[in-house]
């Protein structure tokens, strides 16, 4: 049997799997991310890498402090480096740092794309 063409059944559900529903007035935690502008910035930067194969893979945390950009040349290990995106700190040295696979900071700053520039020092600033 088959219905009208605007019954229900060929509609998509959304469902919220995670933590129980026992706290339903319970405040949704603020994370920190990036903006499209950040994003598009640094995937401009991954892009420019991966094509020339130098990076093969990435990953992105946004946690509640602090924003995790990482880059990998393969699979499964560490990231070769960190973009850290952390508004806490924009008031002092700069909210952006990138660091290298063993945690040393390479640049700090408040300008995104002058931080990137580490990474990649070809790069061209765009105001």
């Amino acid at each position: 049997m088959q219905g009208p063409p605007n019954d229900n059944r060929n509609t998509l559900a959304l469902v919220h799997v995670g933590e129980p529903t026992s706290q339903p007035n319970r405040p949704v935690q603020p994370v920190v991310a990036f903006d499209r502008r950040e994003l598009t910035q640094i995937l401009a930067v991954y892009g420019r890498k991966v094509g020339k194969g130098e990076w093969r893979d990435y990953a992105m945390d946004f946690l509640k402090d602090r924003a995790l950009f990482s880059i990998y040349a393969r699979v499964s290990e560490r990231p070769l480096f960190v973009v850290e995106k952390n508004p806490k700190l924009r008031n002092r040295q700069g909210q952006y740092m990138v660091t290298n696979q063993q945690g040393m900071i390479l640049k700090r700053g408040h300008d995104l794309s002058q931080v990137l520039r580490v990474l990649d020092p070809d790069l061209v600033v765009v105001g």
